[in-house]
């Protein structure tokens, strides 16, 4: 070979891993991201017709719970996962039983949510590092009340996703790995969340080392700014989506993407569907 074919070869191979593939990755909203104004079954629709595959509830009762999968049977659009919404309230990190009996009934209920709707996955916060709780006692207390809920999530064959946070807790792929794997239990996985690690972290790193521990992913962006940092559009901000997308295939992800950003119009969902493509395509 010469080398005017050496450097052609060398062009059309750069080319080729260039054009990366489109990730197997189903696009997902946020239910609050939906226009508020309208009813349940107007949100679901707005939802599909706009380009999304799937959606994320919060934790219902028994009445919206029945509203939730009606509007999902109608609107064909499936409800994947779901948004627990007692932990924050109500920590299973809390040295409080009340406040523990609390939060385990909110995980309960968003677990039987789940299975009703036909998700696969409950989205929980497992901890939050405050002046009351250290961070040894945030780790040894949530565990020892997941595991109490892991016979019912086995069950049930529901997921307990565990999201990376700000909550001053699992701060770093390592740690979130180690809890994860501590478990022992097919049952418990991990929620990334590709936006909210950005202030201490790079996502592409965090995806390589929990690897098969991620079951569900949350779509946002961060952008630094001097003396400000903020939640932006997707592809607006500092996330490396090309690395993102690089680091995603090579652990062979395959599941869902949700994007969690603030509400808006029909405009507005077309254009972050729009993005979340090009994100999936590695544009």
């Amino acid at each position: 070979m010469n080398r005017r074919d050496f450097l052609a070869a060398a062009a059309a191979l750069a080319a080729v891993r260039a054009k990366a593939a489109r990730l197997p990755i189903r696009k997902a909203v946020w239910y609050g991201m939906l226009p508020k104004e309208l009813s349940v079954a107007d949100r679901f629709r707005l939802a599909r017709d706009v380009g999304f595959e799937a959606i994320e509830c919060p934790t219902a009762d028994e009445r919206l719970a029945e509203e939730f999968k009606k509007a999902s049977e109608d609107a064909k659009l499936p409800i994947h996962s779901v948004m627990n919404q007692a932990h924050w309230k109500f920590p299973l990190s809390s040295a409080d039983p009340a406040v523990v009996a609390e939060s385990m009934k909110g995980l309960e209920t968003s677990l039987r949510n789940a299975r009703f709707w036909g998700a696969d996955t409950v989205l929980l916060v497992p901890a939050v590092v405050n002046p009351q709780t250290s961070y040894r006692d945030a780790w040894t207390r949530s565990q020892q009340n997941i595991r109490k809920l892991l016979p019912l999530a086995q069950e049930l064959k529901v997921i307990i996703a565990i999201e990376d946070v700000w909550n001053r807790f699992l701060l770093s792929p390592l740690e979130f790995a180690r809890y994860v794997d501590e478990f022992e239990s097919p049952w418990v996985r991990a929620y990334f969340d590709v936006g909210n690690i950005a202030l201490f972290g790079y996502p592409q790193d965090w995806i390589r080392t929990l690897g098969a521990r991620i079951v569900k992913l949350h779509l946002k962006d961060f952008r630094f700014r001097k003396m400000q940092a903020e939640f932006v559009n997707l592809r607006e901000g500092d996330i490396d989506w090309k690395e993102v997308h690089r680091a995603l295939s090579e652990i062979g992800f395959r599941g869902d993407a949700t994007v969690e950003l603030a509400a808006g119009d029909e405009a507005y969902l077309r254009e972050v569907v729009r993005r979340m493509e090009l994100i999936l395509e590695g544009a």
